[in-house]
């Protein structure tokens, strides 16, 4: 699963990032859809790139038990609601989470690749 620092990331041209990939398939929670296309200051071109490389990607949608997680995420430890989805998804599909923000490293159970 990948978060939405390392899609922007990917968009940005950043190097090394491709290697954490591995050619595997591309996991993407709704959340970081909807921040990454909602951002209020993107651009036509961005726009246009990120839906290409999301049609790319298994979108992870918010299934009962995903919510279940969230919630009890949520009760366990502070943390933001969109964190919360996000780890609860690669928690169920037990996929590990690539992103740079080591706040996800507080969460038990989420299986992480923390990138530089």
């Amino acid at each position: 699963m990948s978060g939405l620092d390392i899609l922007v990331d990917l968009a940005e041209g950043k190097t090394g990032i491709d290697i954490h990939l591995d050619g595997n398939n591309l996991y993407v929670s709704v959340i970081s859809e909807i921040e990454l296309l909602g951002w209020h200051k993107i651009t036509l071109k961005q726009k246009s790139f990120f839906q290409t490389l999301l049609r790319d990607c298994f979108i992870v949608g918010l299934t009962k038990p995903v919510k279940e997680l969230v919630i009890e995420l949520k009760q366990k430890q502070k943390i933001r609601l969109p964190d919360s989805v996000i780890a609860a998804s690669a928690i169920h599909l037990d996929i590990p989470l690539i992103t740079r923000d080591r706040e996800f490293s507080k969460i038990k159970g989420l299986s992480l690749r923390l990138i530089q």
